[in-house]
């Protein structure tokens, strides 16, 4: 029995499905034993048998810099020399949020928390406290962490598992959630507190904003009173300096973040001009709290993180992206697999399956229900590049990932597209 299948087997006893994420699970690609990673260091990890991988989770985009960057690691051991935790206000978590507040326009004020889920909830509860209303819009397909009332259609981990939400969530309690197409801009009333969107979705694969969808969103929310929330847990300093808002040139009324600000810790934020967040306590009446928010540790590699991304680092990183798409563009072309590989920014999509471009939710579940993803997945982990175990994530690639490697990845998985052979959908 090898390491990895020892820990396999000691974690499907102590762990439900063997992980503490069902996105790790290899479920969606066909179940089996996933690799259990070691260590990691710029484009790659290691799994316990010793066996490198290029990465393109980078923790599903947290490591933006790439795995174990130096700085981030200096300023991770020299705060936590000072100690881990104090349950007081700290200078770090002053110097975090000043830097997220001068990175986008219309951001006063954030409030920290520990993930993203944390963060879109609370900011909904913000947009209901602030305008007396209780619904909430959300597009099919997108996902905005696994509090109750979000978790109705929802992309990501929720899709990979085959699920429309999930059990344990009363009728009632997404009963105030109105879900709608992506890419489609809805009527709203004047009963919807709150229109909950990614910017650029990505937890479907990834669908692009459609030419005027996310201004319409703009204008549909201000004719009706409704507030605009902008979910960067992915996209926030991941496609530019000041996220989805600096670069579609969109202001949303709250926005969420996560990933990149905590470096590679567990982090989330929400945020919105200073108005509007005065609302949360302790100046207002809408209550949000966590022991561990604007941890000493996590606020260090947030720091180290944003500090090292200029303009400079986001052009270099969208220029790995385009070599990324293009390569792998050619490879599919050449080896006659319908898949798409679609690129915003500096993140890239792999729709494998799809003969048409993905606009939509229906588009992306229908790729992901042929099972060429999951094929593709396993030729590409036995040649040493690892994509996520699910059809409904993106890549992520990383400042550590040189032109080398790009084009070690583009070279393996021509090979590993010449392997399948003439294509045949399972389904």
């Amino acid at each position: 029995m090898t390491r990895n299948e020892d820990l396999w087997g000691r974690a499907q006893a102590v762990l439900p499905g063997g992980v503490n994420s069902p996105v790790r699970s290899f479920r969606s690609v066909g179940g089996g034993t996933p690799y259990f990673v070691a260590r990691a260091e710029g484009a790659c990890v290691w799994d316990v048998e010793g066996r490198e991988l290029i990465d393109y989770v980078q923790s599903y985009g947290a490591s933006i810099l790439g795995h174990a960057h130096p700085a981030v690691v200096a300023a991770v051991q020299e705060a936590a020399s000072r100690g881990t935790t104090y349950g007081a206000p700290t200078e770090a978590e002053v110097l975090l949020a000043e830097e997220v507040c001068r990175r986008v326009p219309g951001v006063g004020m954030v409030r920290m928390t520990s993930s993203g889920t944390e963060a879109t909830m609370s900011a909904i509860r913000l947009a209901r406290g602030a305008t007396g209303r209780s619904k909430i819009v959300k597009f099919d397909g997108c996902y905005h962490g696994h509090a109750d009332a979000l978790l109705a259609a929802a992309g990501s981990g929720v899709a990979n598992q085959g699920l429309p939400g999930s059990a344990g969530v009363p009728a009632a309690v997404v009963a105030d959630t109105l879900v709608v197409p992506y890419n489609e801009v809805p009527e709203v009333s004047e009963e919807v507190a709150v229109v909950c969107v990614e910017p650029v979705a990505a937890n479907m694969g990834l669908v692009p904003p459609a030419p005027g969808f996310l201004e319409g969103l703009r204008t549909a929310c201000d004719r009706s009173g409704a507030l605009l929330l902008f979910d960067e847990v992915i996209t926030g300093f991941r496609v530019a300096l000041g996220g989805a808002t600096e670069d579609t040139g969109v202001v949303p009324d709250l926005w969420c973040f996560g990933k990149v600000i905590g470096g590679g810790l567990p982090v989330g934020m929400f945020g919105a001009s200073s108005d509007l967040m005065r609302h949360v306590a302790p100046l207002g009446p809408v209550y949000q709290g966590g022991t561990l928010s604007g941890n000493p540790l996590a606020t260090a590699a947030g720091l180290a993180a944003l500090r090292q991304l200029d303009s400079t680092a986001y052009g270099r990183l969208e220029a790995t992206a385009v070599r990324l798409q293009a390569g792998l563009q050619q490879v599919v072309a050449h080896a006659g697999l319908p898949v798409q590989v679609p690129r915003y920014r500096t993140l890239v999509g792999l729709f494998a399956g799809a003969g048409a471009p993905v606009t939509a939710w229906p588009g992306a579940k229908a790729a992901a229900g042929t099972g060429l993803y999951a094929q593709l997945f396993r030729v590409l982990l036995d040649r040493g590049v690892a994509l996520a175990p699910g059809p409904y994530e993106v890549l992520f690639p990383s400042l550590a990932h040189d032109d080398d490697v790009i084009d070690a990845t583009i070279e393996r998985f021509a090979d590993a597209a010449a392997s399948l052979g003439t294509y045949a959908p399972s389904r």
